[in-house]
Protein backbone atom coordinates (compact mmCIF):
# COMPACT_ATOMS: atom_id res chain seq x y z
CA UNK A 1 0.00 0.00 0.00
CA UNK A 2 1.21 3.50 -0.85
CA UNK A 3 -0.12 5.91 1.76
CA UNK A 4 -0.65 9.59 0.98
CA UNK A 5 -0.97 11.76 4.09
CA UNK A 6 -3.26 14.73 4.64
CA UNK A 7 -1.72 18.09 5.59
CA UNK A 8 -2.54 17.60 9.29
CA UNK A 9 -0.80 14.21 9.22
CA UNK A 10 2.28 15.71 7.60
CA UNK A 11 2.36 18.23 10.46
CA UNK A 12 2.39 15.32 12.90
CA UNK A 13 5.15 13.69 10.84
CA UNK A 14 7.25 16.83 11.33
CA UNK A 15 7.04 16.37 15.10
CA UNK A 16 7.92 12.68 14.86
CA UNK A 17 10.82 13.40 12.54
CA UNK A 18 12.22 16.11 14.80
CA UNK A 19 12.11 13.67 17.72
CA UNK A 20 13.95 10.95 15.78
CA UNK A 21 16.62 13.41 14.63
CA UNK A 22 17.11 14.81 18.12
CA UNK A 23 17.39 11.38 19.73
CA UNK A 24 19.97 10.25 17.18
CA UNK A 25 22.01 13.43 17.67
CA UNK A 26 21.93 12.94 21.44
CA UNK A 27 22.95 9.29 21.15
CA UNK A 28 25.87 10.27 18.93
CA UNK A 29 27.04 12.88 21.42
CA UNK A 30 26.78 10.47 24.37
CA UNK A 31 28.38 7.46 22.68
CA UNK A 32 32.09 7.48 23.48
CA UNK A 33 34.84 4.87 23.66
CA UNK A 34 33.86 2.23 26.21
CA UNK A 35 30.12 2.72 25.87
CA UNK A 36 28.02 -0.45 25.68
CA UNK A 37 25.45 -0.84 22.87
CA UNK A 38 22.94 -2.10 25.44
CA UNK A 39 23.49 1.14 27.36
CA UNK A 40 22.91 3.13 24.15
CA UNK A 41 19.66 1.22 23.69
CA UNK A 42 18.58 2.12 27.23
CA UNK A 43 19.27 5.80 26.52
CA UNK A 44 17.11 5.57 23.41
CA UNK A 45 14.30 3.88 25.32
CA UNK A 46 14.26 6.60 27.97
CA UNK A 47 14.10 9.42 25.41
CA UNK A 48 11.39 7.68 23.40
CA UNK A 49 9.23 7.04 26.45
CA UNK A 50 9.80 10.52 27.89
CA UNK A 51 8.47 11.99 24.62
CA UNK A 52 5.34 9.84 24.73
CA UNK A 53 6.43 8.01 21.57
CA UNK A 54 6.57 4.29 20.77
CA UNK A 55 9.50 2.38 19.31
CA UNK A 56 8.82 0.78 15.93
CA UNK A 57 11.41 -1.92 16.67
CA UNK A 58 10.62 -3.56 20.00
CA UNK A 59 7.77 -5.70 18.62
CA UNK A 60 9.04 -5.72 15.04
CA UNK A 61 8.97 -9.27 13.64
CA UNK A 62 9.29 -9.35 9.83
CA UNK A 63 9.85 -12.52 7.83
CA UNK A 64 13.58 -11.83 7.39
CA UNK A 65 14.33 -11.49 11.13
CA UNK A 66 14.22 -13.76 14.15
CA UNK A 67 11.64 -11.63 15.88
CA UNK A 68 10.54 -9.79 17.75
CA UNK A 69 13.57 -7.47 17.62
CA UNK A 70 13.16 -6.54 21.29
CA UNK A 71 15.28 -3.35 21.36
CA UNK A 72 14.77 0.35 20.64
CA UNK A 73 17.60 1.23 18.24
CA UNK A 74 19.46 -0.84 15.65
CA UNK A 75 23.15 -0.78 16.57
CA UNK A 76 25.55 -1.97 13.86
CA UNK A 77 29.32 -2.00 14.43
CA UNK A 78 32.10 -2.04 11.82
CA UNK A 79 31.20 -4.74 9.25
CA UNK A 80 27.57 -4.85 10.38
CA UNK A 81 25.27 -2.48 8.50
CA UNK A 82 21.56 -3.26 8.89
CA UNK A 83 19.26 -4.46 11.68
CA UNK A 84 22.11 -4.51 14.16
CA UNK A 85 21.01 -6.22 17.36
CA UNK A 86 22.78 -4.60 20.33
CA UNK A 87 24.99 -6.94 22.36
CA UNK A 88 26.93 -6.69 25.61
CA UNK A 89 30.33 -5.36 24.52
CA UNK A 90 32.42 -2.22 24.83
CA UNK A 91 32.68 0.10 21.84
CA UNK A 92 36.37 0.50 21.01
CA UNK A 93 38.37 3.46 19.73
CA UNK A 94 37.97 3.58 15.95
CA UNK A 95 34.76 1.52 15.79
CA UNK A 96 32.39 2.56 13.00
CA UNK A 97 28.92 2.68 14.52
CA UNK A 98 25.56 2.90 12.75
CA UNK A 99 22.43 3.81 14.73
CA UNK A 100 19.06 3.33 13.01
CA UNK A 101 15.98 4.60 14.85
CA UNK A 102 12.26 4.60 14.04
CA UNK A 103 9.44 5.73 16.34
CA UNK A 104 5.75 6.50 16.12
CA UNK A 105 4.35 9.67 17.71
CA UNK A 106 0.68 10.65 17.47
CA UNK A 107 0.10 7.85 14.98
CA UNK A 108 2.82 8.78 12.46
CA UNK A 109 6.22 7.11 12.10
CA UNK A 110 9.63 8.51 11.13
CA UNK A 111 12.87 6.64 10.46
CA UNK A 112 16.49 7.80 10.24
CA UNK A 113 20.03 6.45 10.55
CA UNK A 114 23.51 7.86 11.11
CA UNK A 115 26.99 6.36 10.83
CA UNK A 116 29.98 7.76 12.68
CA UNK A 117 33.34 6.69 14.05
CA UNK A 118 33.79 6.59 17.81
CA UNK A 119 37.18 8.03 18.73
CA UNK A 120 39.88 8.31 16.06
CA UNK A 121 38.62 7.77 12.52
CA UNK A 122 40.41 5.94 9.70
CA UNK A 123 40.22 8.02 6.49
CA UNK A 124 38.72 5.03 4.65
CA UNK A 125 35.83 4.95 7.13
CA UNK A 126 35.31 8.67 6.73
CA UNK A 127 35.14 8.25 2.94
CA UNK A 128 32.62 5.43 3.29
CA UNK A 129 30.33 7.50 5.51
CA UNK A 130 30.75 10.54 3.29
CA UNK A 131 29.61 8.57 0.24
CA UNK A 132 26.35 7.57 1.91
CA UNK A 133 25.74 11.14 3.11
CA UNK A 134 26.36 12.56 -0.37
CA UNK A 135 24.16 9.87 -1.92
CA UNK A 136 21.36 10.74 0.50
CA UNK A 137 21.70 14.43 -0.35
CA UNK A 138 21.53 13.59 -4.06
CA UNK A 139 18.41 11.48 -3.56
CA UNK A 140 16.72 14.25 -1.63
CA UNK A 141 17.66 16.81 -4.26
CA UNK A 142 16.18 14.61 -6.99
CA UNK A 143 12.83 14.10 -5.20
CA UNK A 144 9.72 16.22 -5.65
CA UNK A 145 6.14 16.12 -6.96
CA UNK A 146 5.87 14.56 -10.40
CA UNK A 147 9.32 12.96 -10.15
CA UNK A 148 9.63 9.27 -10.94
CA UNK A 149 10.96 7.05 -8.17
CA UNK A 150 13.65 5.76 -10.52
CA UNK A 151 15.08 9.28 -10.70
CA UNK A 152 15.62 9.25 -6.93
CA UNK A 153 17.18 5.77 -6.97
CA UNK A 154 19.38 6.73 -9.92
CA UNK A 155 20.66 9.83 -8.12
CA UNK A 156 21.56 7.78 -5.05
CA UNK A 157 23.21 5.00 -7.04
CA UNK A 158 25.23 7.39 -9.19
CA UNK A 159 26.97 8.78 -6.11
CA UNK A 160 27.60 5.38 -4.54
CA UNK A 161 29.00 3.74 -7.67
CA UNK A 162 30.89 6.91 -8.55
CA UNK A 163 32.66 6.61 -5.21
CA UNK A 164 33.68 3.07 -6.14
CA UNK A 165 31.26 1.09 -3.99
CA UNK A 166 29.08 -1.84 -5.08
CA UNK A 167 25.34 -1.45 -4.42
CA UNK A 168 23.11 -4.10 -2.84
CA UNK A 169 19.46 -3.96 -3.93
CA UNK A 170 17.96 -6.42 -1.41
CA UNK A 171 17.34 -3.66 1.13
CA UNK A 172 16.77 0.03 0.56
CA UNK A 173 14.45 2.89 1.36
CA UNK A 174 10.69 2.67 1.68
CA UNK A 175 7.43 4.46 2.10
CA UNK A 176 6.48 5.38 5.65
CA UNK A 177 3.46 6.91 7.38
CA UNK A 178 1.04 5.34 9.84
CA UNK A 179 3.38 2.33 9.85
CA UNK A 180 7.15 2.10 9.51
CA UNK A 181 7.60 0.00 6.37
CA UNK A 182 5.31 0.62 3.40
CA UNK A 183 5.42 0.67 -0.38
CA UNK A 184 7.09 1.89 -2.46
CA UNK A 185 10.48 0.25 -2.14
CA UNK A 186 13.26 2.75 -2.89
CA UNK A 187 16.25 0.90 -4.32
CA UNK A 188 19.68 2.48 -3.95
CA UNK A 189 20.19 2.35 -7.69
CA UNK A 190 17.75 2.61 -10.56
CA UNK A 191 16.80 3.88 -13.99
CA UNK A 192 15.67 7.49 -14.42
CA UNK A 193 12.19 8.08 -15.75
CA UNK A 194 10.88 4.78 -14.40
CA UNK A 195 8.65 3.79 -11.50
CA UNK A 196 6.02 5.40 -9.31
CA UNK A 197 5.32 9.12 -9.72
CA UNK A 198 5.86 10.96 -6.43
CA UNK A 199 2.87 12.90 -5.04
CA UNK A 200 2.47 15.55 -2.32
CA UNK A 201 1.73 13.89 1.02
CA UNK A 202 3.97 10.89 0.35
CA UNK A 203 6.62 10.17 2.99
CA UNK A 204 9.76 8.30 2.01
CA UNK A 205 12.60 6.96 4.13
CA UNK A 206 15.66 7.27 1.88
CA UNK A 207 18.58 5.19 3.11
CA UNK A 208 21.73 4.70 1.07
CA UNK A 209 24.06 2.13 2.61
CA UNK A 210 27.20 0.46 1.33
CA UNK A 211 29.84 -2.11 2.13
CA UNK A 212 33.39 -1.23 1.15
CA UNK A 213 34.18 -4.11 -1.22
CA UNK A 214 31.10 -6.29 -1.69
CA UNK A 215 27.36 -6.24 -2.29
CA UNK A 216 26.80 -9.53 -0.44
CA UNK A 217 25.25 -9.69 3.03
CA UNK A 218 25.39 -12.44 5.62
CA UNK A 219 23.17 -12.85 8.69
CA UNK A 220 24.59 -13.25 12.19
CA UNK A 221 23.59 -16.16 14.42
CA UNK A 222 21.41 -13.66 16.35
CA UNK A 223 19.02 -13.86 13.39
CA UNK A 224 18.97 -10.09 12.86
CA UNK A 225 22.32 -8.41 12.28
CA UNK A 226 23.30 -8.15 8.61
CA UNK A 227 26.97 -7.65 7.84
CA UNK A 228 29.30 -7.66 4.85
CA UNK A 229 30.22 -11.12 3.59
CA UNK A 230 33.90 -10.16 3.40
CA UNK A 231 34.18 -8.48 6.81
CA UNK A 232 34.56 -5.08 5.12
CA UNK A 233 33.45 -1.89 6.85
CA UNK A 234 30.01 -0.48 6.14
CA UNK A 235 28.00 2.74 6.46
CA UNK A 236 24.32 3.69 6.39
CA UNK A 237 22.68 7.13 6.34
CA UNK A 238 18.91 7.76 6.30
CA UNK A 239 16.32 10.54 6.47
CA UNK A 240 12.55 10.55 6.29
CA UNK A 241 11.34 13.13 3.78
CA UNK A 242 7.93 14.47 2.78
CA UNK A 243 6.98 15.22 -0.81
CA UNK A 244 5.32 18.65 -0.81
CA UNK A 245 3.45 20.71 -3.38
CA UNK A 246 6.63 22.54 -4.35
CA UNK A 247 9.46 20.16 -3.53
CA UNK A 248 10.70 17.94 -0.72
CA UNK A 249 11.12 18.50 3.02
CA UNK A 250 13.55 16.63 5.28
CA UNK A 251 11.68 15.71 8.47
CA UNK A 252 14.34 13.96 10.57
CA UNK A 253 16.87 16.71 11.11
CA UNK A 254 17.36 17.37 14.85
CA UNK A 255 15.85 20.38 16.57
CA UNK A 256 13.27 21.24 13.93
Amino acid sequence: MIEILYAAEVDRARRTGALVGTILQTLRERTTVGANPLEVDRWARTMIEDAGAVSCYVDYAPSFGRGPFGHHVCTAVNDAVLHGLPHDRAIADGDLLTLDLAVTLDGIAADAAISFVVGDADPADTALIDATERALAAGIAAAGPGVRLGDVSHAIGTVLTGAGFPVNTEFGGHGIGSTMHQDPHVANTGQPGRGYTLRPGLLLALEPWVMADTDELVTDPDGWTLRSATGARTAHTEHTVAITEDGVEVLTRPGR
